[in-house]
């Protein structure tokens, strides 16, 4: 009767690991496949954007992790140890762990976070003599991406 019992959850658990590590081949898209022929490196898109806090346009970069593949949560290397938090528009897309390490071409509205001392200036709370209060923050995710598209490269 173990055995029995054994067998059957090793028959109905070995599928669903074996879905997760499939390759992806090149072209794969979730969401609305990206339309723009000339991407923009994952690198340059802080420079790119240059004083504006939102753009539209589409980046090219490697992923570094999948942070919750169930709605497509995911970061990209924007290099010299800064990352792009990432996340699609649309709630329902869901991300294999495998693109972990893949070049992505990325659709979608790339927005500046400002930290906790940007909104005190902006605010006008920057007297001197009084005691700042800070929020920690993690300065890696100064940028985030609404994502409406993904191609694997």
């Amino acid at each position: 009767m173990k055995k029995l019992l054994l067998i059957i959850t090793l028959c109905t658990t070995l599928p669903a690991f074996a879905r997760q590590n499939t390759a992806l081949p090149h072209g794969t898209v979730y969401g609305v496949k990206p339309t723009s022929t000339a991407p923009v490196a994952a690198g340059r898109l802080e420079t790119y954007m240059d004083k504006k806090t939102r753009i539209s346009t589409t980046i090219k970069g490697r992923v570094i992790r999948v942070t919750k593949p169930k709605d497509g949560w995911f970061d990209i290397d924007a290099g010299k140890g800064k990352v792009i938090a990432a996340h699609f528009k649309n709630i329902g897309t869901d991300l294999p762990m495998g693109l972990k390490g893949k070049t992505v071409v990325v659709e979608g509205v790339a927005a500046k976070e400002f930290i906790a001392d940007d909104l005190q200036h902006f605010a006008g709370d920057t007297v001197k003599g009084k005691k700042q209060h800070t929020v920690k923050t993690d300065p890696k995710h100064r940028l985030t991406f609404e994502v409406t598209g993904l191609m694997v490269e």
